[in-house]
């Protein structure tokens, strides 16, 4: 059976990725394409659990390495009972978000040393890299205000974050896509919602069988 394709979607908040995951997802089935949908962190059960450990502003203090080990836990539960499962089935994979985003928000926006997530990344996927990565890019300012206009209840850790720390996640998610321009693919999410999917529709058409 041919091992199935991981497709992952990056950006800062209001970019859109949970609405494009969702068309990536119609997309392939129109193509006859079995694909599954997830979200990191988080994905199954156990590794949603984390998500909220992650996500919630407590009263106790997260440090910047014990955020980003939480990723690294949640995605390893979810590499391992979801992800390679439906590779190994066939199926492709659309994520929203993946490692990426860790050496994005941890990396660019907390400062956590990129050896370090290297390493836990190396450990945790034991090979397992995306086929494609779409980069959902606009200018932060316009993602912020896309994220609040859209935000029903209160905001958690990443949303209360200031301009400046994503304007460091930007930087970091550009400089990721200038390292691996044959994997991440940067679209302009700045667009109209139609403008964004023909985008996208090209870089799945040169990835289909």
């Amino acid at each position: 059976m041919t091992r199935g394709s991981l497709i992952t979607l990056e950006g800062i908040e209001g970019a859109g990725k949970s609405t494009i995951a969702r068309w990536v997802c119609e997309w392939l089935d129109r193509h006859a394409i079995r694909a599954t949908l997830t979200r990191e962190p988080g994905g199954t059960p156990l590794a949603e659990r984390v998500r909220q450990i992650v996500l919630e502003r407590g009263q106790e203090r997260l440090s910047a390495a014990a955020e980003t080990l939480l990723m690294f836990a949640a995605r390893g539960i979810h590499v391992e009972n979801l992800i390679r499962p439906a590779l190994e089935r066939g199926e492709w994979v659309v994520c929203d978000r993946f490692t990426d985003a860790t050496r994005a928000y941890q990396g660019g926006g907390r400062g956590v040393d990129a050896a370090l997530i290297e390493s836990l990344a190396d450990e945790v996927q034991n090979g397992l890299q995306p086929d494609c990565t779409l980069l959902l890019d606009l200018p932060v300012a316009v993602g912020l205000e896309r994220a609040r206009s859209r935000r029903a209840g209160p905001v958690d850790r990443f949303e209360a974050e200031t301009q400046t720390f994503f304007e460091r996640v930007r930087a970091a998610y550009l400089e990721l896509a200038r390292r691996e321009p044959r994997r991440i693919h940067v679209i302009d999410a700045s667009l109209p919602l139609e403008a964004v999917t023909r985008q996208i529709g090209a870089v799945l058409e040169r990835l289909a069988p």
